[in-house]
């Protein structure tokens, strides 16, 4: 699963046929044309369906697979000891079950990769009035017939050390009259202060928040949906909120666990400190800081006491948060993996079934007046090392891709002083470019053009979207990135869906504190022994995974100042773009303004290192609160 802040994890459960296994099953919409014209509608001031949100029960009967075909899936499966769980809306079952009951009955066959540098295979088959209606079956899994082992677990200990690598690397510069590069939060400030160097009131002030709360809108009456695979600690949160004066009220915070227990989670939770924990985390505390009023759901997907895939666990998460419709707003900056099948984790869904899945459910969360925001990832155009542009999954048009800008500072990095003069997208070739090219850890937001979605209707025309300018300031060769030599610009066209759409504050140059604790082992010399203590850890950091719920929780003011939800931003957003008085401030310079690759297009409305640029929210209310006159 990969995580906004760069990072990844890669796991595979154990292989014990009678461990619980979840299988998801997405479904077709009853009419796929009808329902995309009407997400489109209910954000048309011009439609009869404006703001005419459906619930879980009308979305199925208008949109979702009828009762009788959920109720002979389910009988079908019944035949089998599998438990089934239609999500409201009739758009997908999760199944649980042993694993070889899973596999009997779905008649899953293993198969071989096809090629070098590809994954195995489940394929299945499903009596034929069964199979009609279905998009994609999710987490099937069937074992080599030769081969009972698999080197997943070589694969998730390297990434896990190449991302505690990266943690540890990252130290203070010297103290100076000119600002340092920091890693660990004055703690010595409290409330108001710490929140306005290293929290909520930063992000307010500049993005412009701040006029709505003092109007008194905090986000009360509202709650924001947190996708993520880790359980949180709520004693973090309590020490977080109480350093930054935040609503210390933790009955706000739910936790949902949608595929292992609460028991199973928490006992993950306290053998070690892990990445999906540190975000999680720092998702919750972004967004209860931004909207101190507001609840919190957290989806914990976490899988480690059951056997299902990544893909389906987030699946299943996504899934039970649209299905509840308890929140208005939701976040994730989590992936299911990357847009690349030879990459892709599931093997009984391909990329563009899952793609396809992920976007019908997306379409059920806009015509519920859901709005849903996902970090684009940290890494340029190039989530998953390569030279070639990927990202992680999804890049559906049907959320809102939140890239990365940095702040202005001057701060000395490494003996230099480094200047950023204003605002610019985040792409960083220039503060540690030795370090950087060492370890090849490059950042910047995420950007470009999908490889699995084609434009949508509400980019098409918009000046700059399928254009671009960029400039090749990294080559990869030899499994790393450097710095090229001589770098020259490039303009070209696209033809897909282009993102991100809206950018704010990422850089850990500029970022934000967050708190974590739990376990962690030492090595022990003398005993050759790992020795397991506990940490507690402030920090300072960045990455679109912090601006995303920062953005989820924005919308959750703006609602909790009006009497129907916002719902499905892009449409409204791309047209507000276009106007006079614009809410958004275009990042559209060609120099010093890049995410690693792609520029600012000047006089252009949109690009690919920042979308439409950075939001002023006083300004952005207003715009939705009058679509409609």
């Amino acid at each position: 699963m990969a995580l906004g802040i760069g990072a990844a994890i890669t796991a595979r459960p154990t292989q014990a046929a009678t461990k619980q296994t979840i299988v998801n099953v997405a479904f077709k919409a009853s009419n796929e044309t009808d329902l995309t014209n009407y997400v489109y509608n209910t954000v048309d001031p011009t439609s009869s369906d404006y703001q005419h949100y459906l619930t879980p029960t009308e979305f199925a009967a208008k949109f979702g697979q009828p009762d009788s075909y959920i109720q002979s899936f389910k009988d079908y499966l019944n035949k089998y000891h599998i438990r089934t769980y239609a999500y409201p809306g009739n758009l997908s079952l999760k199944l649980t079950g042993t694993a070889t009951n899973l596999q009997r009955a779905f008649n899953a066959k293993y198969v071989p990769a096809a090629k070098k540098g590809y994954r195995a295979t489940t394929s299945y088959k499903l009596p034929g009035q069964l199979s009609d209606e279905v998009v994609a079956v999710i987490g099937l899994y069937s074992k080599s017939p030769a081969k009972k082992a698999t080197k997943a677990t070589k694969t998730t200990k390297a990434t896990k050390k190449a991302s505690s690598h990266k943690a540890a690397a990252v130290t203070s510069a010297a103290a100076s009259d000119v600002a340092t590069s920091d890693t660990k939060p004055d703690t010595n400030l409290t409330g108001n202060a710490f929140s306005k160097k290293y929290g909520a009131a930063k992000f307010a002030k500049a993005y412009q928040l701040n006029p709505l709360y003092e109007k008194g809108l905090q986000g009360q009456g509202q709650r924001i949906g947190i996708i993520n695979a880790s359980d949180v600690r709520d004693s973090d949160l309590s020490t977080y909120w109480q350093q930054a004066g935040v609503n210390p009220d933790l009955s706000r915070v739910r936790h949902i666990y949608t595929v292992d227990s609460k028991a199973q989670a928490q006992q993950a939770l306290n053998k070690i400190m892990s990445a999906g924990q540190m975000e999680a985390t720092l998702d919750v505390e972004s967004a209860s800081a931004i909207a101190p009023q507001a609840g919190i759901d957290l989806y914990t997907g976490d899988s480690t006491g059951t056997r299902t895939t990544l893909p389906s666990s987030f699946f299943a998460s996504v899934m039970t948060a649209i299905s509840d419709n308890n929140d208005k707003q939701i976040t994730t900056s989590m992936a299911p993996g990357f847009e690349i099948q030879s990459e892709w984790g599931d093997p009984s869904s391909t990329v563009k079934q899952y793609s396809h899945a992920f976007n019908l459910v997306l379409e059920q969360a806009a015509v519920q007046g859901t709005t849903v925001f996902k970090a684009s990832g940290d890494r340029g155009p190039y989530s998953l090392s390569g030279a070639k542009e990927n990202h992680i999954m999804s890049t559906s048009p049907y959320q809102v891709e939140v890239g990365g800008t940095t702040l202005p500072y001057q701060k000395i990095i490494d003996g230099k002083v480094v200047t950023v003069e204003k605002e610019r997208a985040w792409g960083d070739t220039y503060s540690r470019p030795a370090y950087d090219t060492k370890y090849s850890s490059f950042s910047g937001g995420g950007g470009g053009f999908s490889a699995l979605n084609p434009t949508p209707r509400y980019q098409q025309g918009v000046p700059g979207v399928n254009t671009f300018r960029a400039i090749n300031y990294l080559t990869f060769k030899n499994g790393k990135y450097t710095l090229t030599k001589n770098p020259h610009v490039i303009v070209g066209t696209g033809n897909s869906r282009n993102l991100p759409d809206v950018a704010g504050n990422a850089d850990p140059k500029t970022g934000y504190a967050s708190f974590v604790s739990g376990p962690k082992y030492t090595y022990n010399a003398k005993t050759k022994k790992a020795v397991k203590g506990t940490t507690k850890m402030w920090g300072v950091d960045g990455g679109t995974s912090f601006t995303a719920p920062q953005m989820a929780a924005a919308n959750a003011v703006m609602n909790s100042g009006r009497q129907t939800p916002i719902g499905f931003w892009n449409p409204q957003i791309y047209k507000f773009a276009q106007e006079t008085d614009s809410p958004f401030t275009v990042l559209d310079d060609a120099d010093n303004n890049d995410n690693l690759y792609y520029t600012g297009q000047p006089g252009m409305l949109y690009n690919q290192a920042t979308g439409l640029g950075t939001i002023n929210f006083e300004k952005l209310f207003g715009k939705f609160n009058g679509a409609a006159n």
